[in-house]
């Protein structure tokens, strides 16, 4: 095959193919460039190689049209992988899965390693018999609301979860698509059928040595690429914030043990304001009623949560006689104010040294009725209050915490009495639309689970849904698709293409095995599986799977012994997909909600990949019989 590739006319189109991989291979972990920037010049010069000089089959057609470079942009991963990042978004926005997560944060006691263990191992599980792609769909909002629980960076564990569902595809026959690709290049060969359980036991050896390694090991090779809402969350600043006990609500009735109460967990109680009367710790044996305001002290992540377990109760009222005002005008069925529907958000102001507010309560300014906000809660630096929110006495450099729409809380930028603080601004989750979310992620994960529609179909219409049902509306849709993804890898699929159709990847194959000419079996077999570890991670797994299975079983043919272990090396291989981001579509699923960066992958994978070789190369030969010394 090298001949033919030599005398071939194009011998000077697949060196510059290969340059170009080496030359990405090096900006992407150099990431010296916006990974999107490399990614479009890398498609650049593609398009300009191949426009220049043609790549021509018999017929003179251009094999690397400009058509052919640029499907990539349509290619059926990276619109489910949008769409998918679309159906996350809105998961998010919902607050739809967090439920889950509060129950793994309850059972793993807080403990990062025992919440890895209890995630990834079903992960891997559910993957060796199911397809990868909507296990980690179902995991990443699961693992993200988790992350945020657990006090860590989202970027330390969603990249186990894709590797974790990898490792489970290793271990069966439909654990992935490459397994059926390699046996049914194998059967087209003329070699028996592979059962469901052909090779379940080097399977579950290596991904029990990989999940060891993702559970202890990753976590702390992983970056704290933490986003700002998870900055936010882990922000140790305490707010006092007024908690009003409402008609109905699950906090009547609640009595204080040891001066707490169970259902505010996460706040400091201060006081408790029933009518003319004030009750201060340790509350023995009071209990909660209607209408009692309560003076907590919270992170802003409690006060957060606060409010979407017990919605409207941070919104207090002025008086007590306004109190039961409200439930009147609630009962009658006024319109709600404007932080009480629609689309809210969070943020904090900052009150400046000649602002009018300065000595007057929230009551006294009219600040609700003035900027159709409401404050949650005031942050004085040095200072806790036992006093209501609307009784406090403003000063200049407090910070008010408050909810409003979007659009009211960017009005503030010009008012001259408070300072926003723009990093400060976090949407809301909309827990109204919970169940709806939820139902739709489940709908979308079932219909491609159980194959009645294809992943990109069950995907895309799952985004519609989101946006239809007002789950998400198409602004936010637009902004939960990373550009970063989208550019990636259709630069890298059309770069893949390339070193396939120039002939660029069975070169490689070609030279590496006349290198090992003479090596024993087992010596080979472990090479090969390095090859093509390292191979699937610059092209895709299908297309490794592709390749190297007829040339595995020719070594086999040739070196006189049982293609079948060969056979298995590739589906082992091509499945190690964990240096780079294009290698495997749950690695790109992960790649925008982890914050992840190309060397992130390299940093992380390389070493995953070289510990299952060294394990592969231990255990494989010794178990097929082959040798690793002599012919």
């Amino acid at each position: 095959m090298i001949s033919e590739t030599l005398f071939d006319g194009h011998i000077w189109q697949m060196w510059a193919v290969l340059a170009l991989v080496l030359g990405a291979i090096v900006a992407f972990i150099a990431d010296r460039a916006p990974l999107e920037l490399t990614a479009v010049a890398l498609l650049a010069v593609l398009l300009l190689l191949f426009q220049i000089a043609p790549l021509e089959n018999a017929d003179g057609i251009n094999r690397l049209s400009a058509a052919r470079l640029l499907e990539g942009f349509a290619n059926p991963a990276l619109i489910t992988v949008v769409a998918l990042l679309v159906i996350g978004q809105a998961l998010v926005r919902t607050g739809a899965l967090e439920g889950v997560a509060s129950f793994l944060h309850q059972i793993s006691g807080g403990r990062l390693l025992i919440a890895m263990t209890i995630s990834l191992i079903p992960v891997a599980a559910l993957s060796s018999v199911l397809n990868n792609t909507p296990v980690v769909v179902i995991f990443i909002p699961i693992m993200s609301a988790l992350a945020e629980r657990l006090n860590v960076s989202v970027s330390r564990i969603l990249l186990p979860l894709s590797f974790a569902s990898i490792l489970g595809g290793m271990t069966t026959l439909i654990g992935s698509s490459t397994n059926l690709l390699v046996a049914g290049v194998a059967r087209d060969l003329g070699l028996p059928p592979i059962g469901f359980f052909d090779f379940v036991v080097p399977g579950l050896v290596l991904a029990g040595v990989g999940l060891v390694y993702l559970i202890v090991v990753l976590p702390h090779l992983l970056p704290d690429r933490a986003t700002l809402a998870g900055q936010l969350a882990g922000d140790g600043r305490q707010f006092i914030a007024q908690v009003e006990v409402q008609d109905g609500d699950a906090m009547v009735g609640d009595a204080a043990v040891a001066g707490m109460f169970r259902s505010l967990p996460d706040a400091t109680v201060r006081m408790v304001h029933r009518g003319e009367h004030a009750f201060l710790p340790p509350f023995d044996e009071l209990e909660l009623q209607a209408g009692d305001a309560i003076v907590v002290a919270a992170t802003r992540k409690a006060l957060t949560d606060l409010l979407a377990r017990h919605p409207g109760s941070l919104h207090p009222s002025l008086t007590h006689q306004q109190y039961e005002q409200g439930q009147a005008e609630q009962e009658q069925g006024a319109e709600p104010a404007p932080w009480e529907g629609g689309e809210q958000a969070l943020a904090e102001v900052m009150i400046t040294p000649a602002s009018r507010m300065i000595g007057q309560t929230l009551e006294l300014y009219g600040f609700r009725h003035r900027f159709d906000c409401i404050v949650l809660g005031v942050q004085r630096r040095s200072r806790m209050f036992r006093q209501r929110v609307t009784d406090i006495r403003l000063e200049a450099g407090d910070v008010l915490l408050l909810q409003g729409r979007p659009e009211d809380v960017q009005s503030l930028r010009a008012n001259r009495d408070v300072i926003l603080i723009e990093w400060t601004q976090q949407t809301l989750p909309n827990y109204f639309h919970a169940r709806r979310a939820a139902a739709i992620f489940a709908s979308v994960v079932i219909l491609a689970a159980t194959n009645v529609l294809p992943i990109v179909i069950a995907a895309v219409a799952g985004a519609v849904a989101m946006m239809l049902s007002g789950c998400l509306t198409t602004r936010q849709a637009a902004r939960a698709i990373d550009r970063t993804v989208v550019m990636t890898v259709a630069a890298t699929l059309a770069l893949g293409l390339a070193m396939n159709e120039t002939g660029g990847a069975a070169f490689i194959a070609n030279a590496l095995m006349t290198t090992m000419d003479g090596a024993s079996a087992g010596w080979l077999m472990s090479a090969l599986f390095l090859l093509i570890a390292l191979l699937t991670n610059v092209l895709s797994n299908n297309a490794s799977a592709v390749l190297f299975t007829p040339i595995a079983v020719n070594l086999a043919i040739q070196l006189g012994v049982d293609p079948m272990p060969f056979v298995y090396t590739v589906i082992f291989a091509a499945s190690c997909s964990f240096a780079s981001p294009v290698g495997y579509q749950t690695n790109l699923l992960v790649m925008a909600p982890g914050h992840y960066r190309f060397v992130d992958y390299v940093r992380s994978g390389l070493p995953l990949l070289l510990l299952i070789w060294a394990c592969f190369t231990a255990f494989a030969p010794w178990y097929y019989g082959l040798p690793l010394s002599g012919q």
